[in-house]
């Protein structure tokens, strides 16, 4: 199975904090026995105890190499990243509405953002001759095409590192892409949720970098979803967040929160582990150290087969070329390669197509 972007690789140290007895205050009934159960099971805050949103904003700083500072009175909690990205496209769209993401992208991205919310998604085309950056042209191209279709833009999405590129977003376009929202007047989403899984964290550059250095002028068009799912390996406790710099968004997602609940029991265990500065620090160092070597290990193997993947630099998977090995270079032949490599082979990875690649034989190979 190498089409599940699972993060696996340091499971391990999870476990080791998790058994050592000086943490057992984070377990099933709390520091106080019964009484800290009790605490736990009644209701709790709607908008995320304090501690555990202190605790989030801290380690998205420490994700992000210190060189953001975020305000846990700005982080709303929601119930995994999927939940964060509907919730925000809710607040900032009407259905009919768009929201341009550059391709490939996400396939979740075409139930989870339209679905319930009736927002339709235009693609900003990007293909391999600049390694799949989003362009001025493209941008604007995108724009165009949703107006011809009667629909109003409301903002552009990103993710950052790209899933399923595997790549950080270069500086300067991030710049490009702040400024054609800013140009635009609309909104820009930044999905962050591999930013902790990049080799090093001087590859990558969130886009509240960028606004501290703007002194954030016009960053209340801005909002940043993170998730432990990936970074930490937690899908299963289900944990996202939305950071926004527009107060109205702020207010109107609290007002939506009690829709999207995290576990009291979830919030305590995790505030407390994401408190443990040298817990964090260990883990992340080791983490990005782990995701490099299995990086290169398969980038390595694929290469001794003549087959090429786009540069990477970060998250749990790689690019693949297999355009050569097509038998005809349309999504048919990439889809008929993908059925003989899952029943013949036996592995399972992803094809482009379903990433709206505009280019036939790219595959996502999932190794964490």
């Amino acid at each position: 199975q190498m089409g599940l972007a699972e993060n696996q690789v340091s499971f391990d140290l999870l476990e080791k904090y998790l058994e050592l007895e000086k943490h057992s205050k984070s377990s099933n009934l709390g520091s106080k026995g019964v009484s800290g159960f009790k605490k736990n099971a009644l209701f709790q805050n709607y908008h995320g105890l304090l501690s555990f949103k202190k605790a989030m904003a801290i380690f998205m700083d420490q994700i992000k190499g210190g060189r953001a500072k975020f305000d846990p009175d700005r982080v709303f909690l929601t119930a995994g990243a999927t939940a964060a990205n509907e919730l925000l496209t809710f607040i900032i769209a009407d259905p009919g509405d768009a929201l341009l993401v550059p391709t490939p992208y996400y396939p979740g991205f075409d139930k989870n953002l339209r679905w319930r919310t009736g927002v339709n998604i235009v693609p900003i085309h990007t293909d391999s001759s600049n390694n799949f950056q989003v362009t001025p042209q493209a941008l604007e191209a995108a724009y165009k095409e949703a107006e011809a279709k009667n629909m109003k833009v409301r903002g552009v999405l990103i993710t950052n590192p790209s899933n399923p590129l595997g790549a950080t977003i270069q500086r300067q376009v991030l710049e490009r892409i702040l400024g054609f929202v800013t140009q635009k007047n609309i909104h820009l989403v930044s999905d962050e949720i591999y930013s902790g899984s990049a080799f090093s964290s001087s590859e990558f550059i969130s886009v509240a970098e960028i606004l501290e250095s703007q002194q954030y002028k016009n960053s209340e068009r801005v909002h940043i979803v993170y998730s432990l799912s990936k970074d930490l390996g937690l899908p299963g406790f289900r944990v996202g967040t939305v950071y926004s710099y527009n107060d109205k968004v702020v207010t109107t997602a609290r007002r939506m929160s009690s829709f999207t609940l995290i576990s009291s029991q979830t919030q305590h265990l995790l505030a407390s582990m994401l408190s443990d500065k040298e817990f964090t620090e260990n883990y992340i160092k080791t983490n990005r150290e782990r995701l490099r070597k299995r990086y290169d290990m398969i980038i390595e193997g694929l290469k001794k087969a003549g087959i090429e993947c786009l540069r990477g630099n970060a998250g749990l998977f790689c690019w693949m070329n297999l355009s050569p090995l097509l038998e005809k270079p349309t999504r048919g032949g990439e889809l008929a390669l993908w059925d003989s490599m899952l029943h013949e082979v036996k592995l399972n990875i992803s094809p482009g197509s379903s990433c709206h690649c505009s280019e036939p034989g790219w595959f996502r190979v999932c190794f964490a």
